[in-house]
């Protein structure tokens, strides 16, 4: 896999993202097991607990084409206009990604740009997770 070729993607991605209220844009890349990449930015709502995120979208959009396992996700954020941060998966979007991985292989990136960016595997960012092996 080809790290910053996830980057890119997420990069793109960022471009579409819909984010009037707080200028906050954040594009996603996933990579599923299969090879394929899904990107994803976040989508804003005026009833702000109607809002998405990026790596949510990037999620619901591979598994609405018959993806459910994934590898890797490349995250990039910031304000519009401004100098890039890292922008780390919130709680929500962890345990969604928790869902459809094995989290000590799932890697995340949080990029600012293609040369300077973190990565992780979801273990680290979500230690001791509930997930479908716990389930039913």
């Amino acid at each position: 896999m080809e790290e910053k070729e996830l980057i890119r993607a997420a990069m793109e991605a960022r471009k579409k993202a819909y984010a009037p209220y707080s200028d906050f844009m954040v594009g996603a890349a996933l990579m599923t097991d299969s090879g394929k990449i899904y990107q994803g930015c976040n989508i804003e709502n005026a009833s702000y607990g109607a809002t998405n995120c990026a790596e949510r979208t990037a999620v619901f959009c591979a598994v609405s084409e018959g993806e459910i396992r994934f590898k890797a996700i490349a995250i990039i954020g910031g304000m519009r206009n401004k100098e890039l941060t890292y922008a780390f998966p919130c709680g929500i979007c962890r345990q969604v990604l928790r869902e459809f991985c094995e989290p000590d292989q799932m890697l995340v990136i949080v990029a600012r740009s293609e040369t300077d960016y973190k990565k992780m595997k979801l273990s680290e960012l979500l230690p001791e997770s509930f997930g479908p092996d716990f389930a039913g």
